[in-house]
């Protein structure tokens, strides 16, 4: 099998929308869940949320950072409508709100691997030849 086929193949998505239909507006509340997600703190975040709800102190104990930083993190996940937070008592927990963004990290995951796995293929073949 061509492992440079994998990464040169088309992306298929379940449904295309035509591109006209995004206003500006909405191009601005995708690019926000992008930033939202742009920062490697933040995906560590969502990544220990995945296994389910968290308090901040947990959460920030998880990803080895301090609590106000974590909060922080956690707003700007929060306003992006990727987490939700829900307190009970003094103490605050969050949880994925929207399981799209498991489905994209995934996905993104999946195609990183496929790259660096034919950059390695391709590495062993000028090896040998």
């Amino acid at each position: 099998m061509d492992m440079n086929a994998s990464v040169q193949a088309p992306v298929r998505r379940k449904f295309q929308r035509p591109r006209s239909t995004l206003t500006r507006e909405a191009l601005e509340l995708v690019a926000a869940r992008f930033r939202a997600m742009g920062e490697p703190l933040r995906l560590h975040m969502l990544q220990e949320l995945e296994g389910g709800e968290q308090s901040v102190s947990g959460l920030a104990e998880s990803v080895e950072s301090t609590q106000p930083n974590v909060s922080k993190h956690l707003r700007i996940l929060q306003d992006a409508g990727l987490v939700k937070r829900r307190q009970q008592g003094t103490t605050v927990y969050y949880s994925i709100a929207d399981e799209m963004v498991l489905e994209l990290c995934d996905m993104i995951c999946s195609r990183l691997h496929d790259r660096l796995e034919a950059q390695v293929g391709a590495l062993k073949a000028r090896r040998r030849g």
